[in-house]
């Protein structure tokens, strides 16, 4: 009778590592590139099965994988998940170093930034580490001056720390996705590359300044649990998002808007 028992409970114990293990693996991601990308991924890979959740505006995925809601997500830069750390109160892991997105500037009113009026309005993000991303940009192009600071995006900047601004800019911050609508309403406004793309923008070709991929801090992340950071099929996913074919795929499809991290690594 033991004997059976043990047998069963063995048989059963099985069965729920088949089954976990045929488990789909839920991830969250912004539509455009990511969402994309992941597609791709289960062309390649079919038998690496991704159940796809696309955010929408609002819904935050990193509480969504601090609940348990989702296994991973993928659409986050490392100063903002180091952000997200803090005001969530969570540790989360980096699987993978994925893209970059480079950050631009665009204009419905102006060809050049050399264009911009005196007191132009300049649309930002409003949330912290892509606001002082933004800063940096303006500074790199010549609009503004920054107090001397250290530029790895690891410190971060305000408007307060503005020291020369010889066109007067005022600065408006505005959520992130609501930022290409902003374009009919301000001179200019800087947009996070998945926003860009999602409006119809091309980075490479429609901004008047672009912010460089080389040495970039804001690569586009795998983000998972430090309980599932070795799991099976993360390590997978990880593998095939770096891989040749999926890097292969970024530059064919988004034409210098979406880059491989393994790109500016090589150079």
């Amino acid at each position: 009778m033991i004997k059976q028992t043990l047998f069963a409970l063995a048989g059963l114990s099985l069965l729920v590592a088949q089954s976990l293990k045929a488990a789909p693996l839920r991830i969250a991601a912004d539509p455009v590139p990511h969402a994309e990308i992941l597609e791709y991924v289960k062309q390649i890979d079919p038998q690496l099965d991704l159940d796809i959740i696309e955010l929408s505006g609002g819904v935050n995925a990193n509480e969504l994988l601090a609940s348990g809601d989702v296994d991973a997500n993928y659409f986050q830069h490392l100063p903002y998940l180091k952000d997200q750390e803090k005001a969530l109160g969570k540790t989360f892991s980096v699987v993978a170093d994925v893209h970059i997105e480079p950050l631009g500037i665009y204009s419905h009113r102006v060809k050049s930034l050399a264009d911009l009026p005196q007191g132009a309005s300049i649309a930002l993000p409003n949330n912290s580490t892509n606001l002082s991303r933004a800063l940096r940009l303006l500074e790199d192009k010549g609009l503004i001056r920054l107090q001397a600071q250290n530029n790895s995006g690891a410190t971060l900047v305000t408007p307060q720390d503005i020291v020369d601004n010889p066109k007067g800019i005022k600065i408006i911050e505005i959520e992130s996705p609501q930022l290409p609508r902003a374009l009919d309403d301000v001179d200019a406004a800087i947009i996070n590359g998945n926003y860009a793309l999602e409006a119809g923008l091309t980075p490479a070709k429609d901004a008047l300044g672009l912010e460089s991929a080389a040495h970039n801090p804001y690569g586009n992340l795998l983000v998972t649990t430090p309980q599932l950071a070795k799991d099976a099929r993360i390590v997978r996913l990880a593998k095939d998002l770096t891989s040749p074919q999926v890097a292969a795929f970024m530059r064919q499809h988004y034409n210098g808007s979406v880059i491989p991290v393994a790109d500016e690594q090589h150079d």
